[in-house]
């Protein structure tokens, strides 16, 4: 019997250090709690194993004390698992102090007790045939029984209130130690009432020490996990269905029953209600997903299913189930979403970007129908804003909208491309000019009180070419509309053959720019300034081109096409480090001329144009006075803040700043008292237009005497005659430029006749 015991206890000593290893090793926040009582509970079976084995007194106390000593820290080490196990963190360290002061006591006297012997003693007795020490208790081994006991009912008592008060699913973790330790407790206590010689309940507290071990790190409570998992599933919000090997349905949620009227839990008919429902779907696979919408008699419902095959832990199929969720708000808020990014949010009709990815899909779907592309504006529909008000503004929009979406309805496309501007695609056929004039002629829109004679009109482009974007479809319906923008009697415009070659030639010169650039062909020609002695004192650099097949090209020709399409900015600072060139070149020679580079209004949108003029000046190293800088009044239309701080940091830096075309606009003579400008150039053509010579010369006279009282230098250009030469000079004007001195003309010939002439 005691051979048994002792391999037993031997055999749970290495399985608890293994558990202690494991223990000590795990990643969990209990582990601490759970390695210390794992490993002490090794001592009091250590010591209870030296008692069994030894034939020896001395032994045989020793291994009492190591029993009893073992069995104080057994019960503080069980004491803290159970705070922590039981997540008690109420009075926990102040506990944890008392129980552990009253455990130093009883050590305490299990070292006095070697002097006094007041604890316990042994007595030689047989056991099993063989010499054995059996426990004589005294008072202090009451003391010690007392404290142990004592502390085990505590232990007890929290899991007995722990169990109770946790729900059923979770009872199991804390009942299965509560009841080990009712055991354990027992096994001992028969062992010291009954007087066993030799105590076997060591092997009950081994078992104990890996019953913790396991139930603490190890243990999942199926029963709680499937009790969870059916809570979680039942509480989805969407249907499922689990399937067997067989593909029979086994089990479904409240959700999946509602969803197919499965009366009676009659699983059988799942699967043959879920086929009728949802259709054609690849039942026999295990995995797949589907989008279904299923009409009903609330309207249309949509339904995303999902099936996933279930797999043993060997890989083995065993089954599989289907999941079925309602995503019918998904879908609405979806489409909801997609109507807004494809329809205008205050017309209701198309935006401009989807209407051109459309007509782009139905030029293709629809290879052999002829179309129409539609450009469509409101005239001076700002009219309409400031003198109705907004309100009304947004009204005739979505009158208009609505009335060309009835008259789209079953032909074409249309939607709001921008502004008051709209844009139509419409096959040739159903594309009808008198009623549409009709409609037009005397087109009113009501609101209210409020009615408004709304004048459209109507730039309509005949595709031919298929391949050709969208956008550019539009931009020659637009250009055709521009032909008839101040028209009132004419609503309809094409885009014809001339239009069509005008654009050709736009674009062939745009193509063509960058290498009539680095070839040379854009060239400037100068038209000679000249004082109140006829003296030539400078020059304007005008651009002119020398076209490899047209020949030369008069600037009418291409300057608005590039002052449309930016490109105007590369032409201009081709000409600015021209006319630095010849700055240079003259002053090398000695010869003090000024020339007058022209900025387009365009170039402050595409460039720094104080860095790229500073950065040639400064590359070329001449006078800032030599170039002089012109602009024109519609320069200042825009960004004025912007455009004054420029032209202010270029007198700063000792340019000339001139303002070209004096007068031509309306509000020259408002803007002058603010422009930062040296000299303002007069144009005689606007004067000619007066029949009356009189006013003419007193226009004349006021403005060059403004000029003058202001501290600005006056340059007259158009001069054509002597006699308006010497009436100028009468008047006091400083510079002239025009015919009667001199045309534009190419560098070298300006170069003969005004500067070699003075060398």
């Amino acid at each position: 019997m005691r051979f048994w015991i002792a391999a037993t206890l031997i055999f749970i000593i290495a399985s608890l250090t293994v558990c202690a290893i494991k223990a000590n090793r795990s990643k969990k926040a209990i582990r601490k709690a759970v390695a210390l009582l794992v490993c002490s509970t090794m001592p009091p079976v250590m010591g209870n194993l030296i008692i069994i084995c030894s034939r020896d007194k001395l032994y045989s106390q020793i291994g009492y004390y190591i029993y009893f000593l073992g069995m104080d820290i057994f019960m503080y080490a069980i004491f803290r698992f159970t705070f922590e196990y039981c997540h008690i963190t109420k009075h926990a360290v102040k506990s944890k102090r008392i129980v552990l002061f009253f455990m130093m006591l009883d050590f305490i006297q299990y070292i006095v007790n070697i002097f006094t012997g007041h604890v316990f003693d042994t007595r030689l007795i047989e056991a099993d045939g063989a010499d054995y020490y059996q426990l004589v208790p005294y008072l202090g081994q009451t003391f010690h029984r007392i404290l142990d006991y004592g502390i085990l009912a505590i232990v007890l008592i929290i899991f007995i209130v722990k169990t109770i008060r946790s729900p059923k699913i979770y009872a199991e973790r804390y009942l299965v130690i509560l009841i080990t330790m009712v055991v354990v407790s027992a096994w001992e206590t028969y062992y010291i009432f009954s007087r066993t010689p030799v105590d076997s309940s060591m092997i009950g507290f081994g078992v104990y020490g890996i019953l913790v071990f396991y139930f603490s790190l190890y243990y999942r409570p199926l029963r709680l996990l499937d009790s969870m998992l059916a809570s979680i599933a039942s509480g989805l919000p969407e249907a499922l269905y689990f399937f067997d090997m067989n593909r029979t349905c086994i089990w479904t949620n409240v959700l999946g029953e509602y969803l197919l009227d499965l009366k009676g839990n009659n699983l059988e008919s799942a699967k043959e209600k879920i086929r009728t429902m949802f259709g054609d779907c690849p039942w026999e696979s295990d995995e797949w997903n589907a989008r279904k919408k299923v009409e009903s008699e609330d309207g249309n419902k949509y339904y995303y299913l999902e099936k996933h095959g279930v797999f043993n832990e060997t890989g083995k199929r065993v089954g599989s189930y289907i999941r079925v969720r309602d995503v019918t708000e998904e879908q609405e808020v979806l489409e909801k979403e997609k109507y807004n990014a494809t329809h205008d949010s205050l017309t209701d009709i198309y935006t401009k970007k989807f209407l051109f990815e459309t007509f782009a899909e139905m030029l293709k779907e629809n290879p052999n129908i002829d179309y129409y592309v539609i450009y469509s504006n409101i005239n001076d529909f700002k009219i309409v804003n400031d003198i109705f008000g907004n309100q009304f503004g947004d009204y005739v929009l979505k009158y208009i909208a609505g009335m060309i979406q009835a008259e789209m309805e079953g032909k074409g496309i249309a939607g709001r491309l921008v502004g008051d501007t709209f844009g139509m695609c419409i096959p040739v056929d159903k594309f009808n000019e008198a009623d549409i004039v009709r409609e037009l002629t005397h087109f009113t829109v009501t609101d209210g009180d409020i009615e408004h004679y709304v004048l459209m009109h109507l730039g309509v482009y005949r595709v031919i070419d298929r391949t050709l974007d969208v956008s550019y479809m539009f931009d020659r319906a637009r250009i055709a509309l521009s032909t008839i923008k101040d028209d009132y009697h004419t609503y309809i415009a094409y885009f014809d053959s001339e239009m069509r070659e005008k654009v050709l030639w736009e674009q062939k010169i745009t193509t063509q720019l960058s290498g009539a650039l680095t070839e040379g062909q854009i060239v400037p020609f100068l038209q000679p300034i000249v004082d109140a002695e006829k003296k030539v004192v400078g020059a304007e650099a005008l651009v002119r081109w020398n076209h490899s097949e047209e020949g030369f090209l008069a600037p009418y020709k291409f300057i608005p096409v590039f002052e449309k399409n930016g490109m105007i900015a590369d032409i201009d600072r081709y000409m600015w480090r021209r006319a630095c060139e010849l700055l240079y070149q003259w002053n090398k020679a000695g010869i003090d001329m000024f020339i007058s580079i022209n900025i387009s209004p365009k170039d402050f949108y595409f460039m720094d144009v104080g860095i790229e003029i500073r950065n040639i000046v400064k590359e070329f190293g001449i006078n800032q006075e030599r170039l002089r800088i012109e602009i024109t009044e519609t320069v200042m239309m825009s960004e004025q803040d912007n455009i004054m701080n420029i032209l202010n940091d270029f007198r700063r830096d000792g340019f000339i700043v001139e303002m070209d075309d004096f007068g031509s606009g309306y509000s020259s003579l408002n803007m002058l008292k603010d422009m930062p400008i040296d000299l303002i150039k007069i144009d005689m053509a606007f004067l000619r237009k007066s029949e009356n010579s009189d006013k003419a010369e007193i226009i004349l006279k006021n403005i060059v005497r403004l000029s003058s009282e202001l501290g600005l230098i006056a340059l007259t250009e158009g001069v054509e005659t002597e006699e308006q030469y010497q009436l100028l000079a009468g008047l006091g004007c400083s510079l002239f430029q025009g015919y009667h001195f001199a045309k534009p003309m190419p560098v070298e010939e300006f170069e003969d006749k005004y500067i070699k002439r003075r060398e």
